[in-house]
């Protein structure tokens, strides 16, 4: 099986996604990660430095440490998703789904049809999956994944019908985000119980949906939460948390 066809085939089979998470645009860096014990490494070109250039470059590194890829498009940019898949990304996560349209929109880039308008192009796909063009053609709308990010009161209220929303295999949730829409702005705290609630009631709401739900955690221990919790894909921390927990523990030892 390829790596690109691997994350589909992990949490379909029951088992849990925990991603890295990328926002340095160092290719080198999300290849690093891969070689590490994490199921999958993302790419953030939302929030991150991560633009096209450094996604093409960096997906070929993870793909040859035998790890699938996510990539968090920006904002409103849903033809970068076409861009990614053909490039040979696995999952595909998109901020800010505030309306059924953003998610039926949305949808229609990353399926091909009946389900979609994805346009053929996956020149990088196929060499990464190793399969003739007509077999990806049949497979892809089932092994490239997409989950519209849930993070406002408006996506939180829309949840079921976003859910519904044709091409859609699941939604993400952002918990800091969250904190702030729920706080009225007050406030930024992913640990807050009100957050908690409505992590909650999503994963209900995806269950009963049949769908897929992710989650971003900013420490290993809210990770692992996360993964009791039955969380299909849980990213964790960033590189650059990461980096900088590793530096400031070599520092503490150096100079105890």
């Amino acid at each position: 099986m390829s790596s690109v066809a691997a994350l589909s085939h992990r949490i379909r089979s029951g088992s849990p996604v925990l991603s890295a998470w990328c926002g340095i645009p160092e290719p080198a860096v999300a290849g690093l990660l891969a070689r590490e014990s994490f199921d999958a490494v993302t790419l953030d070109m939302q929030h991150g430095a991560v633009d096209l250039s450094g996604a093409f470059c960096a997906l070929p590194l993870i793909a040859a440490a035998g790890k699938p890829a996510l990539v968090r498009i920006p904002v409103g940019e849903f033809a970068t998703a076409s861009r990614v898949l053909d490039a040979g990304v696995s999952g595909l996560i998109a901020p800010m789904i505030n309306t059924v349209e953003d998610a039926r929109l949305f949808g229609s880039f990353v399926k091909y049809p009946p389900l979609g308008e994805r346009s053929w192009g996956p020149h990088a796909a196929l060499a990464l999956t190793g399969l003739p063009p007509g077999d990806y053609l049949a497979q892809a709308n089932g092994f490239c994944l997409s989950f519209a990010m849930v993070e406002t009161r408006e996506s939180l209220g829309l949840v079921d019908d976003i859910l519904a929303a044709t091409g859609l295999d699941g939604i993400f949730l952002g918990p800091s985000d969250l904190s702030i829409a729920l706080s009225g702005g007050a406030g930024l705290d992913p640990m807050m119980a009100e957050v908690d609630h409505a992590l909650d009631h999503a994963f209900a709401r995806a269950r009963a949906a049949g769908k897929l739900i992710g989650v971003y955690a900013g420490t290993g221990e809210r990770a692992s939460q996360f993964l009791g919790k039955g969380f299909d894909l849980v990213a964790v921390a960033s590189d650059t948390v990461m980096l900088r927990s590793g530096a400031q523990a070599i520092l503490k030892a150096a100079r105890s």
